[in-house]
């Protein structure tokens, strides 16, 4: 059974050019988010910006994340995938030059807001949702998760891979002479120019990933039908999840270890290299675990446990054991991502996939973006720079018995037989 899935995502990936080519540009993005990510506070804090205000920047960040995707996702069927793919790397290049060429904050601001930046090193922006939607078309419904899964993993390790390269490169900039504000925007440099081979990627796609005809029945608001219900209350427990996770993003976990600890940024990119690495490897055990108990099941029966693990991270005395638990915790985390993505493609009709895709990542997107603002005061805190941890756990842990409760009935096509 194993080989024979192998061997058909094998043959998925060779009928179709534009599925590699859309793995090689999930990779390279997410490599340039895994390098912003682990840089992006410790710039601001080192071009002089308040904690405070960099909470402020976080959360505007997250929210102009969140109009681009709306304002792209929903069009991308009717306007061309492959030509809001290439709006979204013009974005992203925007805020990187931004990031390298000035300590402004007005700008930094800006740029946050209308770019397209990842404070956590995860997804963001409207990349996903097309990318998904285009990968749907060339696969079959049994085999979606298997191959989200795979997705996942390639994000993951490009990620880890950033990370490593972010703090590594930062690290070696330092020790040659360059002060630590130079070093970090000599990053940002790498960064924008990772947004313009994404742009070169998403031109080098074939006209197979365009919704065609679909787009003509996406008559109804923002894309939406029959499925409006479902997309309204995943997308209200996914903003809570998002809301949680958006007070241990990677940039506040990174200070905090620098802070905690004095960790220093070759430690802390080889810590969240490590960390992603494990989590993308742990979805692609998520694809065979619900195989046997479901894609709800397996999304709340593994997150629970990994958000007990988060909430202990702070109680750690040493940097072994809190990294220790960290890493154990990433080793489960990621498993809910390919079944929650998988999930939200499977319950809605196949023309309202990508507004449904669009919406729920918006939603996580806006629940991100809110934490920020109230998560940067209590790093500051030495008193309560532990707290965010605890806070993020709890909630995680209520919106999985949510998420459980509402959906256990709502089975995609492929679990009613």
């Amino acid at each position: 059974r194993v080989h024979s899935a192998a061997a058909s995502r094998g043959r998925a990936l060779r009928a179709s050019p534009d599925v590699s080519l859309l793995f090689v540009t999930r990779a390279v993005r997410m490599f340039g988010y895994g390098l912003g990510s682990v840089v992006l506070v410790l710039h601001l804090r080192a071009a002089g910006i308040a904690e405070a205000r960099v909470g402020l920047l976080l959360t505007l960040t997250l929210l102009g994340d969140t109009a681009v995707s709306l304002l792209v996702t929903t069009r991308a069927d009717r306007a061309g995938r492959r030509r809001m793919l290439v709006v979204g790397a013009l974005l992203m290049i925007g805020a990187g030059v931004a990031f390298a060429a000035s300590v402004s904050y007005p700008l930094l601001a800006a740029a946050a807001t209308l770019g397209v930046l990842s404070p956590s090193g995860n997804e963001v922006g409207p990349f996903l949702a097309i990318e998904q939607a285009a990968l749907t078309q060339e696969l079959e419904p049994g085999r979606r998760t298997a191959v989200f899964a795979w997705y996942q993993l390639t994000g993951a390790l490009a990620t880890a891979t950033g990370a490593l390269a972010g703090g590594g490169g930062a690290e070696a900039l330092q020790r040659a002479g360059w002060s630590p504000l130079a070093s970090y925007q000599a990053v940002f440099w790498a960064y924008a120019a990772l947004g313009l081979a994404i742009g070169a990627l998403a031109l080098a796609l074939s006209r197979r990933v365009e919704a065609g005809g679909r787009a003509a029945r996406l008559g109804a608001p923002l894309g939406l039908h029959r499925s409006r219900g479902v997309v309204l209350r995943l997308s209200a427990l996914f903003s809570v999840d998002a809301f949680a996770g958006g007070f241990v993003v990677q940039s506040f976990v990174a200070w905090w270890f620098h802070e905690r600890f004095g960790a220093g940024p070759a430690l802390i990119g080889g810590i969240f290299f490590g960390a992603n690495v494990l989590a993308g490897l742990s979805a692609l055990s998520a694809a065979a675990i619900a195989r046997r108990i479901g894609l709800v099941n397996t999304m709340v029966m593994t997150h629970l446990p990994s958000n007990v693990l988060l909430a202990l991270v702070p109680l750690m005395p040493t940097l072994p054991l809190a990294v220790g638990l960290l890493l154990l915790r990433f080793a489960i985390s990621q498993m809910d991502v390919p079944t929650r993505q998988s999930y939200t493609l499977a319950v809605v009709d196949p023309d309202e996939r990508s507004a449904a895709a669009g919406i729920t990542g918006i939603a996580r997107t806006v629940g991100a973006a809110l934490a920020p603002i109230a998560a940067a005061p209590l790093y500051a805190s030495a008193a309560l720079a532990s707290l965010p941890f605890v806070v993020s756990g709890g909630l995680k842990i209520a919106y999985d018995l949510a998420l459980w409760r509402s959906f256990r009935n709502l089975r995609p096509p492929e679990e009613r037989g």
